[in-house]
């Protein structure tokens, strides 16, 4: 199946979603339980896995503005620019009786000018050993979906905000990656699998200020789209993400948020023509400068070994985000992603709108 029809595949399914995300609100609507009677702001925003919580990371709330009476939902697309990626992503999610959140989102990563250059070197490298890279030089796109669930364990954001019980809420994400080779040749383990999380959200509303920490069980390459684990493991481990948000009005707030990531492939290479990892190929450096023989070769393997070496940083981002109203809201932010896979310095733009019903 060529690109194009994978894209029309892709569009067609993401808007199957919002289609049945439409009919769900309209059946509620009928039936008489759409509810929109949280406090503005207190639903929070759809993040690129598609649950509700801030930029990055899941909170504790579920999604929509509906109460314990009724049903809610939302539409969310975001967009981050960066040197090296553009990142997208469109989701939907909807809230039942402010208790359960099923959520689902498309991410579509087109790749920049370091993703080329390594493609032209594996096709090559695969045109003798007949492999396939997964990377089309100047044509290569990450493609992941994503099916969230969450569920509200205790507390109640805004009833419990004169106490000390925050609301607290168990979730996962199921998360398939659509670029198979080009897993293969990251060195991750998978390109689909799980992850389970604990939000915990306390809303202090005397100091308009939110806080969130979020433990994610999880052996997500950036967050999946270069797939999970490493080689031969695809070992989970909890990783801590944490977020605070502070309202100047009713209907404006700022914040900051942090995640912690991985190093399932921190330091490795990738995999070009028969799968050799170029990880050899610093110590092929190594053995040619001990004999002497190193020079130019040696400096063209340790530019290579360090232009096809892996890494991972921690993500963190300051925002700011505006609800003119229930049904509108509006998130810019600067991102710091650090180093993606082969691409260091990752940092840009993100933007997000979402409409909810």
């Amino acid at each position: 199946m060529n690109g194009y029809s994978r894209g029309c595949g892709k569009k067609a399914a993401i808007a199957f979603a919002c289609a049945t995300l439409g009919f769900a609100i309209s059946g509620a609507a009928q039936a008489g339980i759409y509810d929109a009677g949280k406090v503005l702001a207190t639903s929070g925003v759809n993040i690129t896995d598609g649950a509700a919580g801030g930029g990055i990371t899941p909170w504790a709330v579920i999604a929509g503005y509906e109460t314990n009476q009724g049903i809610n939902g939302s539409i969310h697309y975001t967009y981050a620019n960066l040197p090296n990626y553009s990142l997208n992503s469109l989701g939907v999610a909807v809230g039942f009786y402010d208790r359960l959140e099923l959520s689902y989102a498309y991410d579509l990563l087109p790749t920049g000018s370091t993703f080329n250059t390594v493609g032209l070197l594996t096709n090559t490298l695969a045109g003798v050993a007949i492999q396939d890279s997964g990377i089309d030089p100047f044509n290569t796109a990450i493609r992941m979906d994503i099916f969230g669930a969450k569920l509200r364990v205790l507390g109640e954001s805004i009833y419990d905000s004169d106490t000390l019980i925050p609301q607290v809420a168990i979730g996962g994400f199921y998360k398939i990656n659509h670029n198979g080779a080009l897993m293969d040749t990251l060195l991750a383990n998978k390109r689909k699998d799980f992850e389970a999380y604990v939000a915990i959200t306390k809303i202090f509303f005397p100091l308009d200020l939110l806080f969130n920490v979020t433990v994610r069980y999880t052996a997500a390459n950036q967050t999946g789209l270069t797939g999970f684990g490493g080689p031969n493991k695809n070992s989970r481990e909890f990783r801590p993400e944490v977020s605070f948000a502070y309202l100047l009005a009713k209907n404006v707030a700022i914040g900051a948020e942090y995640a912690a990531h991985g190093k399932n492939t921190d330091g490795r290479g990738v995999a070009v023509g028969g799968g050799i990892d170029t990880s050899v190929l610093g110590s092929i450096t190594g053995a040619l400068n001990n004999i002497g023989v190193g020079g130019p070769v040696g400096n063209l393997a340790n530019n290579l070994n360090s232009t096809l070496t892996q890494r991972e940083s921690d993500w963190y981002d300051v925002f700011f985000a505006y609800f003119p109203n229930k049904n509108l809201s509006f998130v810019a932010a600067y991102a710091n992603l650090g180093n993606i896979t082969l691409t260091p310095k990752q940092t840009g733009a993100y933007f997000s709108v979402q409409a909810s019903f």
